[in-house]
């Protein structure tokens, strides 16, 4: 890819600027053009790059603004330089990638991209992730543009005219049938494009902008990414045309980070309004700690809620405290995120004795909370009787008219949007959200606090990354309203320092591009940007790499590779034994304070391979050891004898610093020059022997006492050496594969003693250019991976299998002739198609009623895992059977045809957890009844009935497709049947 690297934008208005030569582009690839001085020590200045296709001829052109000599729109504020730069781009006619931080002011460039288009007759087309933002969008061009219509799986208004809001997944269902307004699009917009990178909806994004029309242009808007420019590159090759990306991290309000340390009463500064981390105020802060007791703590459907000091809630809970401090000091209206819908209600209940709202405040709120809820029938008003365990309807009213709100994804959507409005209208003072708040929506704050640093992934819970750390706490600060945003990081003792450092200093998260394969709507995951161009560069390692292996001639090889084979196996051995032993079971009654322990030297040199390891050891005394239990909530069930473990081992080592001020420490033998450090380690051996030591270990003349009285021990035993603790008679170590290792290992030993190479001399030296030769093949083993795995042969090979699946199937024929099968698959993109094809042809939906087939497709839309879901009757649960059986086919033959997949993976994703429910709906039943016999949140059963009704409209078409006449009339009963009532009410920003 060509490009013209960091143009200065204090230079004033720029046209596109066409490619450079070779000579050029190498002499600029590091340049770097900044703004002025002032305007770059305010943190104003932007990057703007530009990507151009391979062997693209730029054709330097006027932009439209000089042409017109009148911009399609003006501002009643002064631009900031990065939005001036992207609107540049705009005018000159090509794509641009916007990426800076949340409220920065990217919509400033999507507005102008939509009154361009307007001016010159063109349609446009604006995307984003979620209904609601699109909703949001489509109501806030409406009153500006005029000329505006909605397109999401709910509702379409005015879809013919010249700007059209809509979800990306519409926009990529447009192109795959080949709709008559994709071929009139100038300009697409894509919102919220860093959404690519989510691994279950990233296709969406992908396959939208490959088969996007070729002629359009397109403007991303994206939250901070560090691999913009790749992107831009991977645009600009796939539509052959140039791709600007216009960067920066400028922030109009500064922020500004807080710890507020778990049990303590006050904030810690430790990245101040220029970004500087305060190293002095953190420690203080990580000081600050109160050790909490994990058995004090409430526990709740096996999650662990926040909020409780010593097990007492209300005014006595951090959670009240903090918001109590954040009223008093005026640092509201404040949003306290959370990672568990559960919790954000649980949190919102210990502000019970709060009250953040004058009088007439509270009119106002019960005036606009009312004044929505009359949509509402008098049905669905019984709501909150029948579901007194979750905030709904009038019981929420109380808690919003005290100012504080809650909203999370399983709330009623029209309650969601009457909460977002009232927060809009300042009428909520606190609100406790989770993350899907921070997405898109703008609706700033002046404080954000995160009540816990871990969430749920869908696979595990784990510590917030950076980048979600900066999207989120990028809602503080209200631009023109707040001179500052102010960040609070709740931090409890379980969190490494290293790790808070990592979220509120890291960099955003990068934007992959998961290669995902189209055929029909099937996909399978590939390789980042960065493959397609790094094959090159591969090729060269691979070669040299195989020039170097070649040059290295070993005398005896054939006999040195069967004595390394035989030391390796020896090494694992070794490795085996060592873990059994130091098993908690075996080893948690003996690391005891003060017992003297073999540790490992930390030595460059990793090619090591004899037999003995007494010059690669030396010794430490244990200061003490914790049990570290597993993030997952299955691990709260372990005993303690098999919960995993660190050993803090006081010992000698070198202490070093890099030009960053990174520390790196290194242990070395007791008599070498270092540091003594307590470090955490793994022991290779345990002695018998046991010091007193001091209780202060943190005084330097302390630790330095303890490491001469280990010393003396060594001294004192050089000649028998230290005595060891023995397995089996001292730890008890009752083992069957313990002991059948030892044996191994004896036998071993015997053999090194009788081997020709052992007494052949430099075998050291030889051994190790033989370990240094198999390094390097090991190498071009892994790059010849990485390059058959690049996205064109993974493509390849992936393409291969998705078709012989296929025609082995009956999808198409053996010349890719699309069949009956093939026509349905096609027309269905909300649902595993391929297993909903196999039902339709298997006659399962002729046979039922509709109330069951209804039922049935509701597994292909709930995600969510239930603790304690209602089993579905006997005829339903038959049918959930058949659905199994059916999914297990079709993976079975995709894995018989080289689709790699987890076939009872696969299985049980489609879960029966809220069949029951759906039968009751499509029987008439009311929402509040059918509430009554299932514990779900009401929004998320309202979501999956709303994703049930887009698979209903996608049948539809599959059965219209082959001329299934009486299956197209089921399936549109089906819709009539469910598509009522607070399910379908509409949008308060419609």
């Amino acid at each position: 890819m060509g490009s013209v690297k960091r143009k200065s934008l204090e230079e004033g208005p720029s046209t596109s600027t066409p490619p450079p030569n070779k000579q050029q582009k190498d002499n600029n690839a590091d340049k770097r053009l900044t703004g002025t001085n002032d305007e770059a020590d305010a943190g104003i200045a932007c990057v703007h790059d530009v990507s151009y296709p391979d062997n693209y001829i730029a054709v330097p052109r006027r932009s439209n603004v000089e042409e017109d000599s009148k911009p399609a729109k003006e501002f009643p504020f002064t631009l900031d330089p990065f939005q001036s730069e992207a609107i540049n781009c705009l005018n000159a006619g090509e794509s641009v990638m916007v990426s800076a931080h949340t409220s920065a002011g990217k919509t400033v460039v999507a507005s102008y991209a939509i009154a361009m288009s307007l001016r010159n007759k063109q349609r446009v087309i604006y995307t984003s992730p979620i209904k609601a933002l699109s909703n949001q969008k489509y109501r806030e061009f409406k009153e500006e543009f005029s000329d505006v219509g909605l397109m999401t799986g709910d509702v379409t208004i005015e879809p013919n005219a010249s700007c059209l809001v809509m979800t990306t997944e519409i926009w990529r269902s447009m192109q795959y049938k080949g709709s008559e307004v994709t071929r009139e699009v100038a300009w697409v917009i894509f919102d919220e494009v860093h959404y690519m990178r989510d691994r279950e909806r990233g296709v969406v994004w992908e396959e939208s902008i490959v088969m996007a029309p070729k002629n359009a242009r397109f403007v991303f808007l994206s939250a901070t990414v560090p691999n913009a420019k790749e992107f831009a590159d991977w645009v600009a090759k796939v539509h052959q045309q140039p791709c600007h990306i216009v960067y920066t991290d400028y922030r109009p309000t500064p922020l500004q980070h807080y710890l507020f340390p778990t049990g303590g009463d006050g904030l810690y500064l430790v990245v101040d309004e220029k970004g500087k981390f305060r190293e002095d105020s953190f420690q203080k802060a990580l000081n600050a700690l109160v050790p909490t007791n994990d058995g004090d703590k409430k526990k709740d459907n096996g999650k662990w809620q926040k909020g409780l000091v010593n097990g007492r809630a209300g005014e006595d809970s951090d959670i009240f405290k903090m918001v109590k401090m954040i009223i008093q000091r005026q640092y509201d209206p404040v949003i306290i995120f959370s990672f568990s819908k559960r919790e954000c209600e649980f949190l919102a209940m210990q502000m019970a004795k709060m009250d953040l709202n004058e009088d007439d405040e509270k009119v106002n709120t019960e005036t606009i909370f009312w004044s929505a809820m009359d949509m509402l029938s008098d049905d669905d008003k019984k709501l909150p009787q029948a579901r007194l365990s979750h905030l709904s309807v009038s019981n929420m009213l109380p808690l919003l008219k005290r100012g504080i709100g809650v909203h999370h994804s399983g709330l009623l959507p029209i309650l969601k949007e009457v909460i977002e409005i009232l927060f809009q209208e300042g009428l909520i003072k606190c609100l406790f959200a989770t993350e899907t708040f921070s997405i898109g929506l703008n609706m700033p704050a002046k404080t954000v606090v995160f009540s816990n640093v871990r969430k749920f992934d869908g696979d595990k819970f784990r510590w917030l990354s950076s980048g979600e750390y900066i999207q989120m706490s990028g809602r503080a600060g209200r631009r023109g309203i707040d001179d500052r945003g102010i960040c609070i990081l709740m931090v409890d003792e379980r969190l490494e320092p290293s790790t808070a450092k990592m979220m509120v200093k890291g960099s955003a998260d990068c934007l992959n591009r998961f290669g995902f394969l189209t055929l029909g709507s099937s996909c399978a995951a590939a390789n980042p940007f960065q493959a397609d161009r790094a094959i090159p560069d591969l090729e060269r390692q691979m070669k040299d790499l195989q020039e170097e292996r070649d040059s290295i001639h070993i005398e005896e090889e054939d006999s040195l590779e069967n004595y390394y084979s035989l030391l390796q196996q020896y090494r694992n051995l070794k490795k085996d034994v060592r873990d059994i032993i130091f098993s908690p079971r075996y080893c948690l009654p003996f690391l005891q304070p003060g017992r003297l322990v073999c540790v490992r030297c930390t030595s460059n040199d990793e090619s090591t391979l004899a037999l003995s390891i007494e010059d690669h050891v030396t010794w430490g005394v244990i200061i003490n050891f914790q049990r570290v239990k597993g993030l997952s909530e299955d691990d709260t069930n372990k005993s303690p004898e098999d919960a995993n473990y660190t050993v803090d081992v006081l010992t000698r080592c070198a202490v070093s610093k890099d030009e960053l001020l990174k520390k790196t420490i290194k242990i070395v033998p007791l008599k070498d020059a270092g540091e003594p450090v307590v470090v955490s380690v793994p022991i290779d051996s345990l002695s018998s022997v046991r010091l007193i030591i001091a209780k202060d270990l943190l005084p330097l003349e302390n630790r330095e006492n303890t490491l001469k009285k280990v010393s003396e021990v060594l001294s004192r035993f050089s000649k028998q050496g230290i005595p060891l603790l023995d397995p089996e008679e001292d730890m008890k170590v009752q083992s069957g594969s313990y002991r059948k290792a030892v044996r191994r290992i004896e036998a071993l030993e015997n053999l090194f003693e009788k081997h020709e190479v052992a007494k052949s001399p430099l075998v050291e030296q030889k051994l190790k250019v033989l370990h240094k030769k198999k390094e390097i093949t090991a190498q071009i083993k892994a790059i010849k991976r990485s390059m058959r795995s690049s996205s064109a042969l993974a493509f390849k090979d992936e393409l291969k299998a998705r078709k012989r699946v296929l025609r082995r199937m009956g999808y198409v024929t053996r010349d890719d002739v699309v069949e009956l099968k093939g026509k349905v698959a096609c027309e269905i993109s909300s649902a595993d198609e391929l297993v909903l094809t196999e039902l339709m042809f298997n006659g399962v939906f002729k046979d039922i009623k509709i109330e069951e087939m209804v039922s049935l497709l509701s597994c292909f839309v709930w995600q969510e895992k239930l603790q304690n879901a209602q089993k579905p009757r006997e005829e339903l649960d038959m049918l959930f059977t058949q659905l199994q059986d059916t999914a297990r086919t079709v993976a079975k033959v995709q894995l018989e045809c080289k689709v790699e997949i987890d076939v009872e993976g696969f299985v049980s994703s489609f879960r029966p957890d809220i069949m029951e429910a759906v039968y009751s709906w499509s029987n008439g039943s009311k929402f509040y009844e059918i509430m009554e016999i299932t514990q779900v949140f009401e929004g998320s059963l309202i979501r999956a009935i709303r994703r049930l009704e887009e698979i209903l409209q996608q049948l539809i078409l599959a059965a219209k497709s082959i001329g299934e006449v009486e299956l197209e009339a089921k399936f549109e009963e089906a819709v009539s049947k469910i598509k009522r009532d607070i399910v379908f009410a509409a949008s308060l920003y419609l």
